[in-house]
């Protein structure tokens, strides 16, 4: 197996790997879309919406902000994001307060809403650590790959900003060998 970075930046990571077959392409193709975890509001509280759209408009909205997935954190974690604002104003993503330092909005220039002359918003959202298996807000980016002849593949990481390209190969990786090792584990029994 040979293995060269062609790109590699904090958005993209363009790798060629050479000595795989299809079935493991899209293995890692798979699981770093969908087994990956990041974080992602969950659930919204709202307290106050004076807006002109729905709470559950804007619940979907909030949901879809990426948000910073650093290594230390998993399922277990939940992080309390919280969101106030009077109009006229178009609140942004940077305005959503974390309870936590390290778990942070990835983008903080993504509008929101747009709020009128005397309307008001105020909520609370959950985020929490999941997979794109559960919904394509907790999918860190995207990822394809072409064959060059069959046995040589060029893949194509994109992150959405919840963690660099290369943390989302990485973890990829992780989640297929560790899952390996647990086969082999019970096949020896």
């Amino acid at each position: 197996m040979k293995v060269s970075i062609i790109e590699n930046s904090p958005k993209v990571m363009r790798v060629d790997i050479a000595g795989i077959n299809y079935g493991l392409a899209n293995a890692i193709r798979r699981t770093a879309i969908g087994l990956v975890g990041c974080f992602a509001v969950d659930a919204v509280t709202f307290y106050e919406n004076t807006s002109a759209l729905f709470d559950e408009y804007l619940a979907h909205r909030v949901g879809l902000v990426p948000i910073l997935t650093p290594k230390d954190y998993g399922e277990k974690d939940e992080i309390v994001f919280s969101l106030e604002a009077e109009g006229p104003a178009t609140v942004y993503s940077k305005e959503m307060k974390s309870s936590d330092k390290n778990v942070k909005v990835a983008n903080p220039d993504i509008p929101i809403i747009k709020l009128a002359e005397g309307q008001r918003l105020r909520i609370e959202g959950k985020a929490i650590v999941s997979t794109g298996n559960k919904s394509a807000k907790f999918q860190p980016g995207i990822v394809s790959y072409k064959s060059k002849n069959g046995k040589e593949f060029e893949f194509y990481f994109e992150s959405f900003g919840q963690m660099p390209a290369n943390e989302m190969a990485r973890r990829a990786l992780g989640i297929i060998s560790s899952g390996l090792k647990d086969v082999h584990k019970e096949l020896k029994k």
